[in-house]
């Protein structure tokens, strides 16, 4: 698949996880249609912070981390989520920087946007702010952002090359990134990579552990790290792998504990300067 294929499949998944957001169906959260919860995307909040947001954002969460809770946000910092879906972690971010800080979210898929805002509106969210546009092409200012998170996107884009840079150019020297994603350890078959796409929707794209790190630094990033939070075992996802179709016991000896959620950690040096103009429509004028 190109990169127009993966970005409209994207676009349709994450689409019909809004539905479910509105709906109540299982992402992230309690089944409650019947079939096997993804195991990835479940258990990432605790009990206060699902308090705190309306229920439909956290419903339409398929992260596999919880970078807010990870990112040290503090007030009055400027934070940009890509990827922000139903808006759970632009929600728990604006509330973290407080009244003088500004949690910003880039989403590119209109049912999610419309989501996020309608969750905005319920949670009283005066300095949340939801942008349409792509992680590949931010339409921020350059050094305009304190802090980069996101939760489980950037192994969706065909260009992370692109994003990398475009994370770079948008924070502050001194900025800090602070996302989760799946990464893997090890070569994997890339046939197993599209059959894992039933289990997990977001590893056919991941990047090998190594190869994050190389392209973080070729982006101009420092302090690179690469934290694991959640290694996954086919093993504990038996039903919601047998639920799909899949022969478990073939698939467990060549994707068992190749595949991870990890926190990721980097850096702007406060001495650095972007090398890439914004173009950007926001950034004109």
């Amino acid at each position: 698949m190109d990169g127009t294929d993966i970005k409209e499949i994207v676009k349709e998944k994450y689409g019909q996880a809004a539905l479910r957001g509105k709906s109540g169906s299982c992402c992230g959260t309690a089944d409650t249609s019947g079939s096997a919860c993804d195991p990835i995307t479940s258990n990432l909040y605790d009990a206060r912070e699902v308090q705190q947001v309306p229920g439909e954002a956290f419903k339409a969460s398929l992260g596999c981390g919880n970078p807010t809770a990870l990112a040290k946000l503090n007030p009055g910092e400027v934070v940009l989520d890509l990827g922000s879906g139903g808006g759970i972690d632009v929600l728990l971010s604006a509330k973290r920087v407080g009244p003088t800080g500004k949690a910003y979210g880039l989403d590119m898929t209109d049912e999610m946007l419309a989501l996020a805002n309608e969750n905005k509106r319920k949670a009283g969210a005066e300095n949340a702010e939801f942008l349409k546009g792509e992680i590949e092409h931010i339409p921020l200012p350059d050094s305009s952002v304190d802090v980069i998170i996101s939760n489980c996107v950037i192994n969706l884009s065909a260009d992370k090359d692109r994003v990398f840079r475009e994370a770079f150019r948008v924070l502050r020297p001194g900025g800090r990134l602070a996302v989760s994603d799946v990464v893997t350890r090890g070569e994997v078959d890339p046939r197993i990579r599209q059959n894992i796409l039933l289990w997990v929707g977001c590893v056919a794209g991941a990047l090998e552990e190594s190869e994050y790190r190389d392209k973080l630094a070729s982006a101009g990033f420092e302090q690179v790290d690469v934290e694991p939070t959640r290694v996954y075992r086919v093993a504990d996802a038996r039903e919601f792998l047998t639920d799909k179709g899949l022969d478990v016991d073939a698939l467990l000896p060549q994707v068992d504990g190749k595949f991870m959620s990890a926190f990721v950690r980097a850096t702007k040096s406060k001495s650095a300067k972007t090398t890439e103009a914004c173009c950007a429509p926001s950034c004109l004028g």
